[in-house]
């Protein structure tokens, strides 16, 4: 069984055909089985075309994103929350988050089919993050949030056919809503996903379930090789592997062996790369084409450049150190060649791993979406490249003279690294060739690469005014390619290599599931034991922190700061002070316009009533004196 971690690294989100299709699963839970939804998928659909229903009358035209994102929101109301909330009723509320989820990608998919009202749509997409992180952040019962709400996995109907069931942490990194991921509630399940204290049962994949022991302060209770199955841990033990990889390219770059001989850390380097290799053709094998993304194409380019030069090792090898003719020698530096040109991509490839550090994270996302710019650069640049190539090369043929390609294209090159060679074309089909070369630099140094700079800042503005979301939006990405397809064995390479050759080949085709299952358990204790001795004593300390966490009534997660234990020496409750402080608090919910409109309501309606009262109290008084008029008349 291969682990599939890591998947989601390359970075898929906000991409179109997240919106378009929504059946297609990035990742599957279980190889062999079927997952079924937790509810009916016909009843979350209703509930899911009501809640769409509902925000098409709340957002009735287009409207500006303040109006609907602010705290105080005269759109998104407490009353249309809590309408909101209320959509699926007692049976189906667990599946609100979900469906509001459902209909932003909807509403994204109206937008980019309506671009006359794209922006009316985008209003209604913002609206529906806005009422599921507030209904995310509202709910109180915290175990019912996560396990239910967040991590139960559910599915609606389209046309005749059920799609893949997610659940509200998959689909929010799947759409990039940065709202939902943003949110407290769901931060936290993020963490306990993370640290292992929530994970997918084994038995019902449909399942997430509690782990139970992370409140036990025995030392053995947590020397488990399943805890490998924390992406704490296999994140941890990438790094390691990574780090230990960069080593062993910078011992072998460094002492280059003359004889072409290769030595024990070559070997150790090129069966690293092969466990790589495997790992990654398995998971290209079992997700297809939709695997394939920046980073991925990245590692396999790098492991690439190091397959050619193990190869040239070969064949530098298969001839004899004394041939005259030094074929030996040339593979030979050939093979170091390419293994020093993979130098840079050894380098950049720990940014792939240490992304779980908030510095590198936000930069990554800078790097990502500035790749994503620059599509539209190159893709002006061919054309233009394509059409002043043509000419140039129209030129060359007519001039009948010496084949100059290779200096048009150098030229060329240079120019578009802003280094133009106004040299090699002074000469070339005079005036045509210069005019034209001239006109080339204009279109490119002064437009194109303006345009360029114009999209790195526009990107880099995008993301650095969002950095804190979209860091969590990375972070809960990489979290989720850990969990959202988990391996029962997770060996991590090189220990894949253990697990083909010593594990399923042999065994694994006819073992029964039970045998084979204890097998791997005593393989992966083995292999891990380092890593687990050390894992071990940090789940004991979390531990007693827990324990103390839950005789103060605090949360799991909850860290003490220094100002709340000093908190608890004063209280708030008897203490002249805080009677003080209610009294000046402004009322930060409601502008504060609308509230002195309202106390100027309140004293418009007490001055009607006074004067309501004051005129009954007149008339009252003028009716006594007629009665008292008419008694004197009849008396005289």
């Amino acid at each position: 069984m291969v682990h599939w971690r890591g998947i989601l690294n390359g970075g898929t989100e906000g991409t179109p055909h997240h919106i378009r299709d929504e059946s297609r699963r990035l990742l599957p839970a279980y190889i062999n089985d079927e997952i079924p939804p937790a509810l009916p998928s016909k009843e979350v659909t209703k509930v899911a075309l009501r809640l769409k229903h509902q925000i098409e009358q709340v957002i009735p035209c287009e409207l500006d994103e303040d109006l609907i994102t602010k705290p105080n929101s005269r759109v998104i109301t407490k009353d249309v929350i809590q309408t909101a909330r209320e959509a699926g009723g007692d049976e189906y509320r667990a599946c609100v988050v979900y469906c509001l989820l459902v209909c932003l990608r909807w509403f994204k998919m109206q937008g980019s089919a309506e671009l006359w009202d794209s922006e009316l749509y985008e209003c209604r997409a913002v609206a529906c993050e806005v009422i599921a992180k507030q209904i995310i952040e509202s709910e109180q019962d915290q175990a019912y949030l996560l396990l239910n709400v967040l991590l139960k996995r559910y599915s609606i109907v389209r046309g005749e056919e059920e799609t893949a069931p997610a659940n509200v942490v998959e689909r929010a990194v799947d759409l990039h809503a940065l709202r939902v991921i943003g949110s407290s509630g769901y931060q936290k399940c993020i963490k306990y996903l993370w640290h292992g204290w929530i994970w997918q049962d084994e038995n019902d994949p449909t399942n997430f379930v509690e782990y139970e022991k992370r409140n036990n302060t025995n030392y053995w209770a947590h020397l488990d090789p399943d805890r490998m199955r924390a992406p704490i841990y296999q994140n941890a033990c990438q790094i390691f592997f990574s780090l230990l990889y960069l080593a062993l390219y910078t011992g072998v770059i460094n002492t280059v062996n003359p004889s072409g001989d290769l030595d024990v850390v070559e070997c150790i380097l090129y069966t690293m790369t092969l466990a790589f290799i495997c790992d990654e053709v398995a998971k290209f094998w079992k997700i297809g084409r939709y695997y394939f993304g920046f980073w991925n194409a990245f590692n396999s380019t790098l492991y690439a450049l190091l397959a050619v030069s193990f190869f040239l090792r070969v064949v530098a090898l298969s001839h004899s150190a004394s041939d005259t003719d030094e074929t030996r020698r040339k593979f030979n530096e050939l093979s170091y060649n390419f293994l020093a040109f993979s130098a840079p991509m050894f380098w950049m490839r720990l940014m792939l791993y240490l992304d779980t550090f908030r510095f590198f994270g936000a930069m990554m996302v800078v790097l990502k979406v500035m790749m994503k710019e620059s599509l539209i650069f190159f893709a002006l640049l061919f054309f233009v490249l394509i059409g002043f190539l043509q000419a140039f090369m129209g030129m060359d043929q007519a001039d009948l003279g010496v084949p100059v390609t290779k200096l048009i294209i150098q030229g060329m090159a240079n120019s578009i690294m802003q280094s133009p060679e106004f040299e090699t074309f002074e000469d070339f089909a005079f005036p045509f060739g210069i005019i034209l070369y001239y006109l080339f630099n204009f279109v490119v140094m002064v437009l194109l690469l303006n345009i360029l700079i114009a999209l790195y800042n526009s990107a880099y503005e995008d993301v650095s005014g969002n950095a804190i979301d979209e860091y969590l939006g990375l972070f809960s990405q990489k979290t989720m390619g850990f969990v959202r397809a988990p391996d029962e064995n997770v060996f991590i390479p090189p220990f894949n290599l253990v697990e083909i050759i010593f594990l399923i080949v042999p065994f694994e085709w006819w073992l029964p599931r039970e045998t084979y299952q204890r097998l791997n358990n005593y393989v992966m204790a083995t292999l891990y034991a380092p890593l687990l001795v050390i894992t071990a004593f940090a789940e004991k300390r979390e531990a007693h922190r827990i324990c103390a966490n839950r005789r103060r009534g605090e949360e799991d997660d909850d860290v003490s700061q220094e100002w709340e234990e000093a908190a608890r020496a004063v209280d708030y409750d008897n203490d002249e002070w805080e009677r003080q402080v209610s009294l000046t608090t402004p009322n930060v919910a409601v502008d504060t316009s609308v509230l002195e409109i309202r106390d100027l309501k309140n004293q418009v309606a007490m001055l009607t009533e006074q004067i309501r009262l004051l005129t009954e109290k007149g008339d009252t008084t003028s009716s006594n004196r007629d009665l008292g008029g008419q008694t004197d008349d009849k008396t005289n």
